[in-house]
């Protein structure tokens, strides 16, 4: 794969973690529209989704992709988090210290798991971003820890054991494509998160209670995009579950022959395109 056309840099958590993001900057003379912010699944990291966010960048956004804590790039407490509330404070802190300009809008992008960050961010902290993108947003998943189906013997796990490490169930690289080239970058991967501790998994649990409340709170314009060969998350739960956000503004996209991940199907312009025509509909340029 070619290297990355970004910088990649560290923030610093107000818990003292540091974790790592990359930075997609515009062409220096394109006006600018504001800040495009990714958050990605359980398992990925910003390493897979680089020509989706070139390809944001070119037409003028500020382009941040986080890599979680504990995933990607960050080594420090492999697979763990305190808490979902933390992982939602590191997301808000970034946010405030790299303000989107006078007239920029935010748009968070959530992939897979993320996706459950980037739809509860909006009423966790109120008027800090003006829009949510859900691709393959991980709600309602086919294929969880095992561990994870019973509940009251993971927290009980936790209680005892809170960095004890559960597999992932995705390591089979063709859940995500069936494209030769991505499912040996799949297989290759040495960043991939394979194994989650028990209190991410309690984090996880807790962070689906929070989002049954989101549906009613839920106003700001929302993208949401579905792969037809999905066999990660369920499709038809997702769409009915993004149905009932309150916000009048909402787009759904289904790509009937993609699979999980949209970035790796043999031709992903198509959702690119449509991503970045619905950014530029949600945004305005400041020149």
């Amino acid at each position: 794969m070619a290297e990355p056309s970004c910088e990649i840099a560290t923030h610093t958590a107000s818990d003292g973690y540091g974790w790592h993001y990359r930075h997609y900057a515009p062409p220096v003379n394109s006006p600018r529209r504001g800040r495009v912010v990714y958050l990605h699944g359980i398992q990925s990291h910003g390493g897979w989704y680089q020509h989706s966010c070139e390809r944001v960048a070119r037409v003028g956004f500020d382009v941040y992709f986080l890599d979680r804590r504990g995933a990607g790039l960050n080594q420090p407490a492999r697979g763990d988090t305190p808490s979902f509330q933390r992982l939602l404070d590191d997301i808000v802190e970034f946010l405030d210290i790299h303000p989107a300009g006078s007239k920029g809008a935010t748009i968070v992008v959530g992939i897979s798991w993320g996706g459950k960050l980037a739809a509860a961010l909006p009423s966790y902290r109120t008027s800090l971003i003006d829009g949510v993108v859900l691709l393959c947003p991980g709600f309602f998943p086919k294929l969880t820890p095992r561990m994870k189906r019973h509940s009251r013997f993971l927290r009980l796990v936790k209680a005892v054991f809170p960095r004890y490490r559960v597999s992932i169930p995705l390591s089979d690289p063709t859940l995500f494509t069936t494209t030769p080239v991505w499912l040996e970058f799949l297989r290759q991967d040495p960043l991939a998160l394979l194994k989650a501790t028990a209190r991410f998994l309690c984090a996880s649990l807790d962070l689906d209670r929070y989002l049954r409340r989101t549906p009613e709170s839920f106003h700001l314009p929302v993208l949401l995009m579905l792969a037809g060969q999905d066999r990660i998350i369920e499709n038809a739960a997702t769409r009915q579950y993004v149905e009932q956000f309150a916000t009048p503004d909402r787009e759904i996209l289904e790509y009937p022959q993609a699979h999980h991940t949209l970035e790796f199907e043999p031709q992903p312009d198509q959702f690119i395109e449509d991503l970045i025509a619905w950014l530029l509909r949600h945004t305005k340029s400041d020149p």
